[in-house]
């Protein structure tokens, strides 16, 4: 039987292509009343005035651009227009590979992607509010979507959709960027003009919250009180741009769902990519200027295969052991100074307050691969022993201690590498000694498909949009799921309102949550029932990084 190490990697490979007034079930459907002609649907941006419309009490504008670029450059502002401009559908996707996860039945089943349509003017945002331009300042939520920086945008999954999530006083914000090759190619070997070329991804996110520092206050927004959000690659996003300078200021608070990014890329490594996919090409140096003309499916694959020889190189040498690797930020000196949470938290961000966390089980093997589900209690025993050798029984103790109520499949399912990343970001900004950090994991199982999806890769996303029963196909849409999203959606709220969780007098079901620090672990479990565990993991995660890592 395979070994767990290798089954894991090859689950999350494919999912990393996925992914992206209160009552309790707040989120049901509803009848409502749909508006898109009223004159009051019309609002004023600094490039010229859009209509949007409206669904009940939620006003929504999509695929409203925040700025324009070429191939490898910085982004710029978007020229202004006359008249009305139509905002009421999702704009262009960024180009991105064909997604692996519809090859899975039911993986395609219960994320329920929605692809768009692709195009290289893919600088789009979608907004979600109750109120335009009145006096009132309502916290701000940008969503960053995951899906690494490859794929993904602001729309491909249902929970993504920001009107439950508006209707408890906020104003959500989503976004499409560059990604892959146009977002991440560092072609700065060939001269000062493409400078930037390595994080211009990175620099359109910069762009948009720009926009929204000066244009969310006509939306009901307050451009002072902007949190920024993100799971998976979007956690890394998150991550990214409390180091970046150009970014400082333009948001208040963070929040990195399975996501934590400690170092990225570095100029040495990426400056190869870009001189490796020259030569994949048959390009020379004089040539750089013709890649703005190369078609993008044969741009991408040369870029790949760029990536897959100069990652070989780094391998063959350890020198970029660690380094998020191939199409991702780079610490350029300029754009990106520094790796994101190393050695250190930032300290452009000492006084932003974060939210950090994870899945109890995020790429369980069983989730997507069928063979794996149910198996016998020694069948489960032998991967574990494949992975853990001597130390499987030290490791087995170490679990129960941490979870005496397991099952045996939790053995092979349960994620400690997003938790171990997850607790050392936590850690470096609880030692930095200035605003807070919360913790969490997530470890509430879905009815979904037998239980198999458990609590996989991206599913806090329903509960934290409050959209439980708007991504049914993933949560079951159940009673106890709409009352998790209740809860959740509070405490994310709550945190974009205040910099706290829990609000000015706690959410009801919910046990008091104190900020993270390295001595006690406060940990908030999200579950049926909520509960704060402190370091109850410590052991056990020390076993199996230790030995994962011996594995890569």
């Amino acid at each position: 039987m395979k070994n767990i190490f290798s089954i894991l990697l090859a689950t999350s490979g494919l999912l990393l292509w996925s992914c992206g007034g209160k009552s309790v079930g707040g989120s049901q459907a509803t009848a409502t009343e749909w508006d898109s002609s009223s004159e009051e649907l019309v609002v004023r941006t600094e490039s010229g005035q859009i209509a949007g419309y409206r669904d009940g009490s939620t006003y929504i504008y999509k695929g409203v651009p925040y700025a324009q670029a070429e191939r490898f450059m910085a982004p710029r502002p978007v020229e202004a227009w006359e008249g009305v401009r139509s905002c009421r559908a999702y704009g262009p996707t960024a180009p991105q590979a064909v997604r692996t996860g519809w090859q899975s039945d039911e993986a395609a089943f219960a994320f329920n992607w929605n692809d768009g349509f692709p195009g290289e003017n893919c600088q789009r945002l979608n907004i979600w509010t109750t109120a335009l331009g009145d006096s009132h300042k309502r916290p701000v939520m940008v969503w960053l979507h995951g899906g690494g920086y490859s794929a993904g945008s602001g729309q491909e999954l249902p929970s993504y959709d920001g009107r439950h999530l508006a209707a408890k006083d906020v104003v959500v914000v989503s976004l499409n960027h560059r990604l892959n090759v146009l977002g991440f190619l560092d072609l700065s070997a060939f001269g000062e003009k493409y400078a930037q070329s390595g994080n211009v991804g990175m620099l359109d996110i910069v762009a948009a919250l720009r926009w929204v520092k000066n244009n969310i206050a006509n939306f009901g927004g307050d451009p002072d009180n902007v949190t920024i959000f993100g799971q998976s690659g979007g956690g890394g996003k998150v991550s990214t741009l409390m180091s970046m300078p150009e970014a400082k200021g333009l948001f208040h608070k963070a929040i990195v769902q399975s996501g934590s990014t400690l170092t990225t890329m570095t100029s040495e490594w990426s400056r190869r990519i870009g001189v490796a996919i020259l030569d994949e090409l048959s390009l020379n140096a004089s040539q750089i200027d013709s890649l703005a003309n190369v078609p993008y499916e044969r741009l991408l694959a040369a870029g790949n295969a760029a990536v897959a020889k100069v990652k070989a190189e780094s391998a063959a040498t350890g020198a970029a052991s660690g380094l998020l690797f191939g199409w991702s930020p780079t610490v350029d000196g300029v754009v990106l100074p520094r790796h994101p949470f190393s050695p250190d938290a930032p300290e452009q961000s000492r006084e932003i307050p974060m939210m950090v966390g994870t899945t109890f089980t995020e790429f369980a093997a069983s989730a997507y691969v069928p063979q794996m589900r149910n198996l016998p209690e020694d069948k489960v025993m032998e991967m574990v022993r494949q992975t853990y050798g001597d130390s499987t029984d030290q490791f087995v103790e170490a679990y129960k201690k941490a979870y005496p109520n397991y099952k045996p499949a939790d053995l092979i399912d349960t994620d400690f590498m997003f938790r171990s990343q997850a607790i050392t970001q936590a850690r470096l900004k609880a030692q930095q000694g200035g605003a807070p950090v919360w913790m969490y994991l997530f470890g509430w199982q879905s009815p979904v498909l037998g239980g198999a999806l458990r609590s996989t890769h991206c599913m806090e996303i329903p509960f934290v949009f409050n959209n439980a029963d708007l991504h049914a196909s993933m949560t079951g849409g159940g009673a106890d799921a709409l009352l998790l999203a209740d809860r959740m959606s509070d405490a994310w709220v709550n945190f974009a309102r205040c910099g706290n969780p829990n609000g000015e007098g706690g959410i009801k079901g919910v046990p008091a949550w104190e900020p993270f620090d390295a001595q006690d672990g406060n940990t908030m479990w999200w579950d049926n029932e909520c509960k704060i565990l402190q370091n109850h993991d410590r052991e056990v995660i020390e076993i199996a990084v230790g030995k994962l890592k011996t594995k890569i």
